[in-house]
């Protein structure tokens, strides 16, 4: 696998990105963009190995640091998933201008809470996405926060955010708050675990509470139910951090081919490990099944899929 550092603008504003193709493939590929979840960074191991899997099997990957996160330039720290979902879709604009990339085989890989979401929110948003990743997403921004407290919590939660809306109206300045503590709240794995240390140390600590606003109207749930992009959906049963039934409502929101892992006897945090080399070759077909480069287009409309239009695309070797 080799990797180069790239970057582009996304409505004005420079994107830092790393780039991996195949050693062994020197024409153009097809190619698979991701955003990293929630608070990460592009250069995070953890996506590393899915990334070799991906390469290997002859795709590149493309993944960036958000704007105002990492590398990127923009304004530090500010979770704003419209600004991140217009990332998206400048990162597979920047795609298709490589000579090195098949256009119209670009897919989306997103893992862990947003970047699960937002990979739901870029296929339903974007037609040249011809296939979609979803790993523990989140499906609704409001009941993952609501569900992080208690109900007096939750309660002075929404109050702090009336607050810090009057006084950003009257003083033009707003509180600025942890995000992992104060607008997500982790739970003991996450205090704990390893999975995110290399970068863990890289993310703002200080944001506008105001961002979560945004969160709470954060709806990937929505979009799925107008997908009919293939999708592939991986959850975690009883998972304490994105709720199992947030992957489960994506799955059946979803409209196009889809599927649904979930993963058992494990959490959150420790499924990355434990299922490592059960659900990525899952992930590598999928791709392999729906992201072809589409010279031929057959569309099939048949009485058992209720009238829902099935589309396949072809590739005809040169």
């Amino acid at each position: 696998m080799r990797t180069d550092s790239v970057t582009w603008f996304s409505e004005g504003t420079r994107i830092s990105g790393l780039f991996r193709r195949p050693d062994s493939i020197s024409g153009p590929v097809p190619a698979i963009v991701q955003g990293p979840g929630w608070l990460g960074l592009k250069d995070a191991k953890l996506y590393v190995r899915y990334h070799e899997a991906l390469t290997n099997a002859g795709y590149a990957v493309l993944i960036f640091d958000y704007r105002g996160f990492g590398d990127s330039d923009g304004d530090r720290g500010v979770i704003s998933p419209a600004a991140q979902l217009a990332d998206l879709r400048n990162a597979v604009t920047y795609l298709t201008t490589r000579d090195d990339v098949v256009a119209d085989a670009i897919g989306v890989f997103g893992s862990g809470g947003t970047g699960g979401g937002n990979a739901v929110l870029l296929a339903a948003a974007d037609p040249r996405v011809k296939a979609a990743v979803s790993q523990l997403p989140v499906a609704d921004g409001a009941d993952w926060l609501h569900r992080m407290r208690s109900e007096y919590e939750w309660l002075e939660f929404l109050a702090a955010l009336d607050e810090d809306r009057a006084q950003r109206v009257l003083t033009g300045t707003g509180r600025l708050v942890h995000p992992r503590e104060e607008i997500m709240v982790p739970t003991a794995e996450r205090r704990s675990t390893k999975v995110k240390s290399d970068v863990d140390g890289k993310i703002p600590t200080s944001v506008p509470l105001a961002c979560a606003e945004e969160i709470i109207a954060y709806r990937p749930v929505d979009a799925a139910g107008t997908l009919t992009t293939p999708l592939m959906v991986i959850g975690v049963e009883n998972d304490a951090t994105t709720p199992t039934d947030h992957a489960e409502a994506v799955y059946a929101a979803a409209g196009g081919p889809k599927s649904l892992i979930m993963q058992r006897h494990t959490s959150h945090y420790a499924a990355y490990d434990r299922y490592w080399t059960a659900v990525t070759p899952r992930i590598v077909s999928w791709f392999d099944r729906w992201l072809r480069p589409a010279d031929v287009v057959v569309r099939t409309t048949t009485p058992d899929t209720g009238g829902a239009e099935h589309t396949e695309n072809l590739e005809v070797p040169a």
